[in-house]
């Protein structure tokens, strides 16, 4: 019996090591899971992804049970080598069972499970998950008492174990995500989910249309001139004001008068029996909160107002779904956003033309959190209204006054970053 106890030993040694190899591999695997994927699989319904998913949610007990029971079992197997050591060569190779077994835990039973974990944690950690959650149950007596003193010790290191659960992402990480999305996210959705994540940092100033742009209907105005802005306006909504757009006293919906002007029998009065009262928004406003607050209003378009209540733009519902998606019409030109003319390496700009606009048609990258048109780029960088021929950089984009008036820069040309530009400019000016 004692020439077979050693062969038997030697099994036990064999399961003791298989289990270290379980409890090195399944730890590794349950702490590399992805836990979005995870909670999109408990939320469909996957049974061993609830599992996992509830386990993690305190992954202080979790570990405990895996400790305990990776020592148990490397303890069992260390006794197991020294009895073996004993029975077969005596006291003196005890040393030598000691060093093996030591190679064989560090590569068969840590090293090479906790490197499968890493690499397939999904496949290892759901089936795993499914043999912890009741020996959690068995041994839970065992693991609180272990967790409580261990606890109480990162306590008194400043940590607190009920936070350990916490896995949110900050704006920034999930950016990083969205853009390491890879094949798995269309890159046009690539761009639409950062361009969401980005809503807070812009506000109605950004997009908004400025007052010197809207088209209005001023009631101390002719009919006949109202008329002709009514019949050849672009727009689906037009502000009713007296005296200036500062004086609004409604909106009126263009595709409202058709019928009237179409019969012939449009006049003042029916118009005015057709506006709606006008919404006005603070200068300021974040586009996640203004696109909450049309969604509450039922409205489409509002006017943005400073702290004097003086009108400084108009904001529509279109153009922040512009800012989220891009270019709504897939014939928008150059020339909607204030390109004049394109050259072989340069083109020539209005100077109000808006930055925001011009980054998303024309794939450009000028600085966006600073003036919204090129003039206001120019101006805050120069400090003056340049001549013409002054040649300026803004963010490695070459820029040559053309032409001004006496309070800004009206018509310009924007290089290609490193393109060469010929002649000698009448004033260089480097930026600041």
């Amino acid at each position: 019996m004692n020439d077979d106890l050693p062969l038997g030993l030697f099994g036990l040694l064999v399961a003791l090591l298989l289990l270290s190899a379980f409890f090195s591999g399944t730890e590794t695997a349950l702490m590399s899971l992805n836990r979005y994927r995870l909670r999109h699989l408990a939320k469909s319904g996957n049974r061993a992804a609830r599992v996992t998913e509830a386990l993690l949610q305190r992954p202080d007990r979790l570990i405990g049970l895996i400790l305990l029971g990776n020592n148990a079992v490397n303890i069992g197997a260390s006794a197991l080598a020294t009895v073996i050591a004993l029975r077969l060569f005596g006291e003196s190779a005890i040393w030598i069972f000691s060093v093996i077994l030591t190679v064989i835990v560090l590569i068969f039973a840590d090293l090479a499970p906790k490197t499968i974990g890493a690499l397939l944690p999904q496949r290892i950690a759901l089936p795993a998950a499914l043999i912890y959650y009741p020996l959690l149950k068995i041994t839970y007596p065992v693991v609180w008492l272990i967790n409580l003193i261990a606890n109480g010790f990162l306590r008194l290191l400043g940590f607190s174990p009920s936070e350990i659960a916490s896995h949110t992402l900050s704006t920034e990480e999930l950016r990083t995500i969205v853009a390491e999305a890879g094949a798995t996210v269309p890159r046009r959705h690539q761009r639409m989910l950062l361009r969401i994540l980005d809503l807070d940092a812009v506000t109605v100033n950004d997009i908004m249309v400025p007052r010197q742009d809207i088209a209005d209907l001023d009631l101390d105005k002719p009919w006949e001139h109202n008329l002709t802005v009514i019949r050849d306006t672009e727009f689906h909504r037009l502000p009713v004001c007296r005296d200036g757009i500062d004086n609004i006293v409604g909106v009126i919906h263009v595709r409202k008068l058709f019928p009237d002007l179409a019969a012939g029998t449009l006049t003042e009065a029916s118009m005015l029996e057709k506006i709606r009262e006008p919404y006005f928004v603070p200068e300021g406003t974040p586009l996640t909160k203004q696109l909450i607050n049309f969604q509450q209003q039922g409205r489409r378009a509002a006017f943005v107002v400073d702290e004097y209540g003086d009108v400084q733009g108009l904001i529509t519902a279109e153009d922040i779904l512009r800012e989220i998606v891009g270019e709504i019409d897939s014939v928008t030109q150059p020339a909607d956003v204030g390109i004049i003319q394109s050259l072989e390496d340069s083109f020539i700009v209005d100077g109000g033309a808006n930055v925001r606009q011009l980054n998303r048609l024309m794939s450009w990258s000028l600085p966006t959190d600073g003036p919204k048109t090129i003039n206001g780029l120019i101006v805050e960088q120069l400090e003056s209204i340049p001549q013409p021929g002054t040649r300026v950089t803004v963010s490695s984009y070459p820029i040559e006054i053309l032409e001004t008036t006496e309070h800004a820069v009206s018509r310009l040309r924007i290089f290609r970053p490193g393109a060469t530009t010929a002649g000698k400019p009448a004033r260089e000016v480097a930026p600041r």
